[in-house]
């Protein structure tokens, strides 16, 4: 159970840091501030985070529709070819893609091996580095 949390916990981190991301850049130059709407509240961390935890309409495929096949198996229950495949998917994109590729797979229940989840950690680590010293 607690794997899972992790794993979600994970993916949600790296959605939120995508997001963030995304919203701060724009045509590759960085935003100073997100531009304000007449809805907006006026605390824009808040509603970030709220509208980031809305589930979206269906997932984003990214040439992997294969994966659904390892939908519901627990990251420490995947055989070696199945960790393989969802490898060579990750391997496959482009650094910009990884937060969301995780995101749609957090939505279609597949599980990231543990090699794969800290790399796309760091990616996401790396990508977040870049943004904060513009």
């Amino acid at each position: 159970m607690l794997p899972l949390v992790l794993f979600f916990l994970l993916g949600l981190l790296i959605l939120v840091l995508f997001e963030w991301r995304e919203r701060h850049r724009k045509d590759g130059t960085d935003v100073s501030r997100p531009s304000i709407d007449s809805t907006c509240c006026g605390q824009h961390l808040v509603c970030e985070r709220e509208k980031l935890l809305q589930p979206l309409d269906k997932p984003v495929y990214y040439d992997d529709e294969e994966l659904d096949a390892y939908a519901d198996i627990p990251a420490d229950d995947l055989t070696e070819e199945q960790a393989a495949a969802i490898s060579d998917v990750f391997h496959s994109l482009r650094e910009e893609d990884v937060p969301g590729w995780v995101r749609s797979l957090e939505m279609r229940r597949i599980a990231l091996p543990a090699d794969v989840r800290e790399e796309a950690l760091l990616i996401v680590r790396e990508q977040r580095n870049a943004v904060g010293a513009h």
